[in-house]
């Protein structure tokens, strides 16, 4: 009989998620499904769409940012007090490995798809590792996620990943630790026949920054907009770029013409000094002066703005 593997995306409960982009499927759970062997029975779980019902299971998986951590600890005693096994990986798993440890029978830290067919192995094989460190692996030939298990049709159905990674080092920022400094590429048409493959017209590009780094990654994004045109895919999509996204003004006429229509950027401070101390170094490139101008050069071509800002809290 086949094993059941639940994957599952717990709920933030304090209710402290205000992004316009928190009604996102969870890919990486998609992209895990995908690498498991096929004589398992999976299912993704999403609670911020659905009741998680507790039910019978060989292994479980969670995947948790710092926001839906102490949810995914709650989930994973309730599994374990009936004797089943659970999995955690993500961003706080990985960073905080010696706490996530106490709650659950195994992490995994960092990304997952270099262990994961071995902590599946060695799961059916009763010897489950405390701990899996996975390995910063080429993007080529990527697995397409199992979308068809995504449990209902989404704000945004799609999410496509071209790229992991950022040689930046911005203070606040957890990426560079989770995903490596080295900005890691997909190649441009693997990520086209994928845009090609969806079946929703709307979808959204997951990268932390679509816009890449550097002229190499500029050249990039601009190949991968306008073969998004040349192949008439006619998609609706929004992003993430850095502020730069406006200074190469054939960046912007492509994305136009590709179908973007919504950007998240980072601004984080209209202060020069308080960008210095969170490392912002490619918004003091641009300058604070040009803000105005590079958020209306991006309304010129029908793209909207989400403005990301970084406050600091002090009690007295």
């Amino acid at each position: 009989m086949a094993k059941k593997l639940l994957l599952i995306n717990p709920l933030q409960q304090a209710k402290l998620n205000i992004s316009v982009f928190s009604g996102l499927p969870p890919i990486c759970l998609a992209y895990l499904a995908a690498l498991t062997p096929s004589e398992w029975d999976i299912k993704i779980i999403d609670e911020t769409v659905e009741s998680l019902t507790f039910e019978d299971t060989d292994l479980v998986g969670i995947t948790a940012m710092t926001g839906t951590a102490p949810r995914a600890y709650e989930i994973s005693e309730q599994y374990r007090r009936k004797g089943i096994k659970t999995v955690m990986g993500g961003i706080h798993a990985s960073m905080l490995y010696d706490e996530a440890t106490q709650f659950v029978d195994s992490v995994v830290i960092g990304e997952a798809e270099s262990v994961w067919q071995s902590l599946l192995h060695d799961f059916e094989s009763n010897e489950l590792k405390r701990f899996y460190r996975g390995e910063r692996t080429s993007l080529e030939n990527l697995v397409k996620p199992r979308r068809d298990l995504y449990p209902v049709k989404y704000r945004f159905k799609d999410s496509v990943q071209t790229a992991r990674g950022c040689p930046n080092d911005c203070e606040f920022c957890s990426v560079p630790a989770f995903n490596g400094r080295t900005y890691r590429q997909r190649p441009v048409e693997e990520v086209l026949d994928e845009i090609e493959a969806l079946d929703s017209k709307f979808f959204f590009f997951s990268d932390d920054n679509i816009f890449g780094y550097g002229e190499k990654a500029e050249q990039r994004a601009i190949q991968l907009f306008r073969g998004m045109k040349e192949r008439g895919l006619n998609k609706r999509w929004a992003c993430q770029p850095g502020i730069d996204f406006a200074i190469n003004p054939e960046v912007l006429k492509y994305a136009q013409e590709a179908g973007c229509f919504a950007a998240f950027i980072g601004f984080e401070s209209i202060n020069e000094e308080a960008l210095q101390g969170m490392h912002k170094v490619r918004n003091l490139k641009v300058g604070v002066g040009h803000y105005k101008e590079i958020i209306k050069k991006i309304h010129d071509h029908g793209i909207g703005i989400l403005g990301a800002f970084v406050f600091l809290i002090i009690s007295l």
